[in-house]
């Protein structure tokens, strides 16, 4: 599911995504929106921390992706394993450029083009616990809604500012 962006540069893209990053968020995105996931780029958590990708899926299940776009970028990160008290299932997701091998085997793994996506191996699945899982929804459909708001209120603007 594509983010709704009011501004010609998406607002969820504040600099420390690359080029190779967002192509393979992209990717993700398409693949998620065939599965029938609703889908948040960049979700602050509740432990401070912020998903690269969040999804809630129809049957309430939460997925957080992490994307990497290098060797370098994966060697980089030592947060992820934190995502996990926070998803019932926990994805690396990263481009045909970056060896397979370097993520660790008890994740799930995604390998985008940035025109689609495939799950290359299953994610285990983790259960939230009900109250983390109530305010972890709660939370994701705050910010859908609070995003939506924003490009409603673009949209009626830029209505506004052409009728003049």
């Amino acid at each position: 599911m594509p983010i709704v962006s009011p501004h010609p540069e998406p607002t969820l893209v504040d600099g420390r995504q690359s080029e190779r990053a967002l192509l393979v968020r992209r990717g993700v995105q398409r693949m998620f929106r065939h599965l029938r996931h609703a889908l948040l780029a960049e979700l602050g958590l509740a432990s401070g921390r912020r998903a690269d990708l969040i999804s809630l899926s129809e049957k309430g299940e939460i997925w957080i992706v992490e994307i990497k776009s290098s060797i370098e970028d994966w060697k980089a990160d030592n947060k992820w394993p934190d995502y996990r008290q926070h998803c019932d299932r926990l994805y690396f997701a990263t481009h045909p450029g970056v060896p397979l091998e370097i993520f660790p085997e008890d994740c799930g793994m995604i390998l985008s083009d940035g025109y689609g996506a495939e799950i290359i191996r299953e994610a285990p699945e983790h259960k939230l616990a009900p109250a983390t899982r109530k305010a972890l929804t709660l939370r994701f459909a705050r910010a859908g809604a609070d995003r939506l708001l924003v490009a409603e209120q673009f949209a009626y603007q830029q209505a506004e500012d052409e009728a003049e």
